[in-house]
């Protein structure tokens, strides 16, 4: 365990003013979000989701980047799991994305919120039938006696809807409207940059933080 103590890496490959950023955050994470493609960071949309129960422990975990515009950032689960009980008492979120091969991070956070059913329905038809089988499938967060269980419920769902499952009324999506949006990017000596967005009424207000 010594060792990782001694795991470091000297950040070398850009840098980030806050007087040539866009005045919207959110162009700015899609000039990072393209050039994070190019770069063939794997999974580029990957990124970790935090949120927290009714009694503020908080939980964490990775899921998938299904949208990003002015509306805010958009992902897709099941409602009944942790993360949406989790939201459903506190509808505010925390996401987190880390493009290594750039050593940049973008740290969101913001309120959430569904998009609507028909919003849902289009992406969960979009999802080859395995999956929405899957949705189907696993009771997700809930606690299972075995893996057969759940590849039996996958033969019997697929048994029942073939290749046409409908959305399952547990099963769409979430919306968070950003409210903070912090851009980093790694710089020598650990002097790394931090440009921090804030939303101020309709306004986002600009300022550095310190490493």
């Amino acid at each position: 365990m010594d060792s990782i103590a001694q795991l470091r890496k000297n950040y070398t490959f850009g840098q980030l003013s806050e007087t040539e950023v866009s005045p919207n955050p959110l162009n700015l994470f899609q000039v990072w979000f393209d050039q994070a493609v190019k770069a063939e960071c794997p999974e580029p949309n990957s990124m970790t989701l935090a949120t927290a129960d009714s009694a503020g422990n908080p939980s964490a975990r990775i899921v998938l980047l299904k949208g990003a515009d002015s509306a805010g950032f958009t992902f897709f689960t099941n409602y009944e799991s942790q993360k949406g009980k989790e939201l459903a008492a506190r509808p505010h979120a925390a996401l987190l994305f880390h493009w290594h091969e750039l050593e940049r991070q973008v740290r969101i956070k913001g309120v959430v919120e569904r998009v609507s059913p028909a919003e849902s329905d289009e992406y969960f038809h979009s999802r080859p039938a395995a999956s929405r089988i899957g949705a189907w499938a696993s009771p997700q967060s809930s606690e299972i006696p075995n893996r057969e269980f759940l590849e039996e419920a996958e033969k019997r769902f697929a048994a029942d809807f073939g290749d046409k499952p409908p959305r399952p009324e547990h099963w769409g999506g979430y919306r968070l409207q950003p409210t903070e949006i912090e851009f980093w990017q790694g710089r020598p000596s650990r002097l790394h940059d931090r440009i921090h967005y804030q939303l101020d009424g309709a306004q986002w207000r600009i300022t550095r933080l310190a490493p």
